[in-house]
């Protein structure tokens, strides 16, 4: 029989604050705890951190601003702490640019490359030690549920790194999972379909715009002729409400505009390896006939190509971790608050799932995000930042964005240099203090 075999070196690293993913989530993780006195490492499975918001493309700030009926009202933000620093770091790189249109409020269209940039110096400012082309392949758990670190593959040998505490910003709660820690996935198994995120450049933008006006979600007049030319005429676009942003770069449009679904009409789900690899393949697809139709048929597209995909698809939902606190799906659209709420959003449900994604706004007014929903429901040493959120199915279609994302990992920085410190279990944080304090650290929750 044969047996594994690898004479390669081991990597062994002891660290306070272990931060698995460099998401929005888990560079605010690394650089807050960092920040409050703490040795922290992140790893991240790319060259470059950015998760969703740079290997998915998604390209977009989403979640800063209020959402009103009122569209002459200008951009008011209600999102701060961390996300502010990040703004103002791509900002002073020339890599975000001014608040556009996105139905009932605005976002931001940030440069992918900028992005990188300004998350490699605020790690390097606080003195986070970076891995990058490192996959976490299992988890240390020790006695009774408690995670101790984490083994992970690299080029040079398998790294076993040792944390007081472990942060899950993996979007996929996949520290989670491999402790064995409680989990579930979407409803019933269910989750919103990926997307292939694509840029095309050599788009006479000022045409474009003055033909289907400042609003990034397409209006009618395109769904309808996508619809008419789409089907029957040689094109296949499975999605006719479509979202296009021009972008810092001159003649560039940011295209989110497919469905990327199975063969066989399944929603796929990216945890599983075969799907993963079927969306990768059908979104390049779908890419090449959205761009071939944006060329024929709009305004402003005429001389355009394709600069570039994300690295992968845009996942929106996986697996999730099963917390002390659950984020309903009536919590969204009633602005629940709580004493222990460490995040705040406004961002609308925004549901991609079947032929037309399902937005409904929450108007003038936030909900907040509890931290007992970053809290695993058992397992010690362990905290979650980002996506996989403790919430249900239309609630994490909301949470999921990317400034929610940056307030997440602010709070659970935090937590877990409080809980290096003072030596405690981060359950054992009262999430009313930990709320004080991010209103110390800049958040405005209050």
């Amino acid at each position: 029989m044969p047996h594994l075999r690898d004479e390669r070196s081991q990597i062994l690293l002891d660290t306070d604050v272990l931060v698995v993913g460099g998401g929005a989530s888990g560079v605010a993780a690394a650089v807050t705890a960092a920040r409050q006195g703490a040795r922290v490492t992140l790893l991240e499975r790319y060259g470059f951190c950015g998760g969703g918001a740079v290997a998915g493309l998604s390209g977009t700030v989403c979640g800063m601003y209020a959402a009103t009926e009122d569209r002459a009202a200008p951009p008011r933000q209600v999102v701060h702490g961390f996300l502010d620093d990040f703004v103002a770091a791509m900002e002073a790189r020339g890599g975000l640019a001014a608040p556009v249109r996105y139905g009932k409020t605005y976002t931001r269209v940030h440069d992918p490359l900028v992005w990188r940039e300004a998350a490699d110096a605020l790690l390097a400012e606080a003195g986070v030690q970076v891995l990058y082309h490192t996959v976490v392949v299992g988890a240390l758990v020790e006695g009774d549920e408690r995670v101790e670190g984490v083994v992970a593959y690299t080029k040079q040998g398998s790294a076993h790194i040792r944390a007081k505490v472990t942060v899950d910003a993996s979007g996929d709660a996949d520290v989670v999972a491999m402790a064995g820690l409680p989990s579930f996935i979407g409803h019933e198994g269910h989750v919103q379909n990926p997307t292939m995120i694509f840029r095309l450049m050599g788009v006479d933008t000022a045409r474009f715009l003055g033909a289907y006006g400042t609003d990034t979600i397409m209006g009618e007049a395109v769904s309808a002729l996508i619809r008419q030319k789409g089907a029957g005429n040689g094109y296949m676009l499975p999605r006719a409400k479509i979202w296009l942003f021009t972008t810092t770069r001159p003649g560039e449009l940011l295209c989110n505009c497919t469905r990327v679904i199975g063969a066989d009409g399944r929603e796929l789900n990216t945890l599983y390896a075969r799907d993963f690899t079927e969306a990768e393949i059908e979104g390049r697809r779908q890419m090449r006939e959205y761009a071939r139709f944006f060329r024929d048929h709009l305004a402003g597209c005429e001389d355009s190509f394709v600069n570039d995909t994300g690295v992968q698809v845009g996942v929106r939902q996986t697996r999730q971790a099963r917390g002390v606190s659950l984020l309903r799906n009536t919590d969204i659209l009633a602005g629940a608050k709580f004493a222990d709420g460490i995040a705040r959003s406004p961002w609308p449900i925004e549901l991609h799932a079947g032929e037309k994604p399902r937005v409904e706004w929450l108007l003038d007014d936030v909900y907040e995000v509890p931290y007992g929903c970053f809290v695993p429901e058992r397992g010690e040493g362990l905290l979650v930042a980002g996506r996989c959120l403790s919430a249900e199915h239309e609630a994490v279609a909301s949470a999921r964005v990317t400034a929610q994302c940056f307030s997440y990992g602010h709070a659970i920085g935090h937590a877990a240099a409080i809980a290096v410190r003072e030596r405690i279990p981060p359950r054992a944080i009262a999430g009313a203090d930990l709320r004080e304090r991010l209103n110390r650290d800049g958040a405005r929750l209050d």
